[in-house]
């Protein structure tokens, strides 16, 4: 049995992969598990001390024993990396929505978004969690061509506590893996939205370059949830890939 494991995006609930996952089973074989893991915070999990950049894929990865194909959106997917280089035994492919290898703007590196670190939108997060979470969502749905059905889906998911997501702000403020990005050598599977607010798709590029084996596929009238967007065309993808 082959576990398909899911590791979701910063403020979304593990829930956020129901669909595509019932759309997965009408195309991949039947010896494959699914299983949606909550990140450290989310769904009843306690939220572990210390620097999220540091002890928060060790308590993901503490219960795989490996090897799983690990399929990771967002902050799930620069978490699903970093699980990679860190646990490369445990790790036996990658399917990455919306991906990057550092969230933060810097000098060297434009391919980002960097309002989610910053201190407004901590500050807004912190006066009005949950008018700040809907408008988020509309954010990185705005372009999308199924905007409206996918944040009708987003905003019917729980919500975290404050801080949950204040340490997810954290990782993403911290993480950068842009020189271990070349040690990932597991085979990848990118999938881009070409409307994605938040992550670039030249971030996208940059990781198909850099990534020693990875193949990226950009959907046209699709944002930052590809996989609720397009979850036929995502699921024929993922098929394709578990194929190769």
């Amino acid at each position: 049995m082959t576990t398909l494991a899911f590791w979701h995006g910063w403020g979304i609930s593990p829930d956020v992969f129901t669909p595509f996952i019932t759309e997965l089973k009408k195309h991949v074989p039947d010896n494959i598990h699914f299983e949606a893991m909550p990140l450290p915070g989310y769904d009843g999990m306690p939220l572990p001390s210390g620097n999220p950049c540091e002890v928060w894929v060790d308590v993901m990865m503490k219960n795989i024993t490996g090897p799983v194909i690990l399929c990771g959106w967002s902050m799930g997917a620069i978490l699903a990396m970093s699980a990679a280089l860190r646990y490369p035994e445990k790790i036996d492919r990658l399917i990455l929505f919306g991906a990057t290898p550092c969230f933060v703007e810097k000098p060297d590196w434009k391919n980002a978004v960097s309002f989610l670190t910053g201190h407004q939108f901590r500050t807004d997060v912190e006066n009005d969690m949950h008018r700040t979470l809907r408008h988020f969502v509309s954010l990185f749905n705005h372009q999308d061509k199924n905007a409206r059905n996918i944040v009708r889906q987003l905003l019917a998911l729980p919500i975290s506590p404050l801080a949950v997501l204040e340490a997810g702000l954290d990782y993403l403020a911290g993480m950068d893996l842009r020189s271990q990005v070349a040690d990932i050598h597991q085979k990848t599977l990118l999938i881009h939205g070409a409307f994605d607010p938040l992550m670039p798709v030249e971030a996208a590029h940059w990781l198909s370059r850099t990534l020693p084996d990875a193949t990226l596929h950009i959907l046209p009238d699709v944002a930052h949830a590809p996989f609720l967007s397009q979850p036929v065309q995502c699921a024929t993808l993922v098929k394709e890939f578990l194929n190769q």
